[in-house]
């Protein structure tokens, strides 16, 4: 039960907070600077696959390691997570298209670091909260 308890509270948050990020990234920053890369809609199977996969990545890499040392564990293990998950596609992409800008890798790799690091956290502290009971 506490596996099923991380997932869906690292969902939720990791979830709500980078739906507020995009809805704020997508017309401020993103757009600017990739505009014409960007497509014309929102493909949600990618999107669901992504958080699917990412979510169990977090529980494996940073909640688990969390419950046994605690949460301020998690919540470094999520940054480092973050920061690495979130460096790899934008360095990627840096090295390899023309309109990527160091701006927008730095921006974004310090925003998966910050959801991905209080996600972990927020689903430690849940399970322990619920677990101690």
């Amino acid at each position: 039960m506490q596996w099923i308890t991380a997932y869906v509270t690292a969902a939720v948050a990791f979830g709500v907070l980078d739906a507020l990020w995009l809805r704020w990234a997508a017309p401020n920053l993103y757009r600017p600077l990739i505009g014409e890369m960007l497509a014309d809609s929102f493909r949600m199977v990618p999107a669901l696959v992504f958080y699917a996969l990412y979510i169990a990545g977090m529980v494996w890499f940073a909640v688990r390691p969390g419950l046994s040392q605690g949460v301020p564990y998690g919540v470094l293990n999520g940054a480092l997570l973050g920061a690495l998950c979130y460096a790899t596609y934008d360095l990627t992409n840096q090295a390899t298209l023309k309109v990527w800008s160091t701006q927008m890798t730095l921006i974004d790799i310090a925003w998966g670091a910050s959801a991905t690091a209080l996600a972990s956290g927020l689903a430690v502290f849940a399970v322990q909260k619920l677990t101690s009971q």
